[in-house]
């Protein structure tokens, strides 16, 4: 009972348009360290990040000279009638660009961030956040959750390199799978409970989840329903899924489905390794999934355009696959099919 309330925070906070959730330097450190080599000599963005309080800027500022990065942007939204700051004088956005220490010290140099103001509330959005993104060649940040959709939308029409979080629900939103299938996006290293939680301000209100301290005063949350999401390519990706199970002498353990000519699978680790036709996998499945290994077909829906069932009961939200290794074995010794 308690998961569930937590797994209705980000829920709520989408609704009530409380986007203020701050990712931890741990969570930012844990993932990044598998994309390094895609950073050198690049612009980062954090569009999304106040410099002063952001753990995305200060993780790229300290390793700004270890990655060789060329620049590093971030810029902050101030609301109409509220802001970070809680500074009444301040009613623009602002951003911040670091070029690295100029005396070429390897230690990073807060005297040599450059604070530039906008026109405007730098919404991410905006004209003149438009135009950093331009400039820009990779996008990192903790992007507002209830703008998920708007802001993936801008990316790909931008065509920037990004890693970015949100919930793993957005991975059920039709605009985004689209992009999964299509092999323009994918998922990030951690998920769910590999990534710790997250910073909240203390007016923010909880929904009755769970709070921990941090040792610095923080208060987290941790709704253990995020991912992280990129365009970054890297080897862990292209790891084949280890499969044990086998489908002949074990059929009844695969259900068919009513409204498709596919199998269900309840687990990742339970697809089977000699079943050469459709199969209906959790959502979870992404997190593992290669694209050199498996082929993504379809997502929930059956041949009647309805939620997949079985005797007539749905279960989770499915997404069709089909193994590639299997076709192509199949295709080289035809007497096997």
């Amino acid at each position: 009972m308690a998961e569930k309330v937590q797994n209705q925070t980000l829920h709520k906070a989408k609704f009530s348009k409380k986007d203020e959730f701050y990712t931890q330097l741990n969570d930012i450190e844990i993932e990044l360290k598998y994309y390094k080599e895609h950073f050198k000599d690049k612009t980062v963005f954090c569009n999304c990040d106040d410099p002063r309080i952001s753990n995305f800027f200060n993780y790229f500022f300290h390793n700004f000279e270890e990655l060789g990065l060329k620049k590093l942007i971030a810029s902050c939204y101030v609301s109409q009638d509220q802001n970070l700051s809680n500074n009444t004088d301040i009613k623009n956005g602002f951003y911040a660009e670091y070029l690295g220490n100029k005396n070429d010290s390897k230690i990073a140099n807060p005297k040599e961030i450059n604070i530039i103001p906008f026109d405007e509330d730098g919404d991410f959005r905006s004209q003149e956040s438009i135009d950093l993104l331009k400039q820009s060649d990779i996008v990192v940040t903790n992007p507002p959750f209830s703008l998920f959709r708007q802001y993936v939308d801008q990316l790909i029409k931008y065509d920037k390199k990004f890693l970015i979080i949100g919930n793993i629900n957005a991975i059920t939103y039709k605009e985004i799978f689209k992009l999964i299938k299509e092999n323009k996006i994918w998922l990030g290293v951690h998920l769910g409970r590999g990534i710790s939680g997250f910073i909240v301000p203390e007016h923010y209100e909880l929904y009755g989840s769970e709070v921990r301290i941090d040792n610095l005063g923080n208060r987290i949350v941790s709704p253990n329903n995020c991912l992280w999401l990129t365009n970054l390519d890297i080897a862990k990706r292209h790891e084949d899924i280890v499969l044990s199970k086998t489908y002949f002498g074990n059929e009844s353990d695969y259900p068919h489905y009513d409204n498709y000519d596919a199998i269900n699978v309840n687990k990742t680790q339970n697809i089977p390794k000699d079943y050469n036709g459709f199969m209906g996998v959790p959502i979870t499945f992404l997190h593992k999934y290669n694209p050199d290994q498996f082929e993504l077909v379809k997502f929930r829906k059956g041949n009647n355009e309805k939620d997949l069932s079985i005797n007539g009961k749905c279960p989770y939200f499915r997404i069709l696959i089909k193994n590639k290794r299997l076709q192509s074995e199949i295709k080289h010794f035809p007497y096997l099919n």
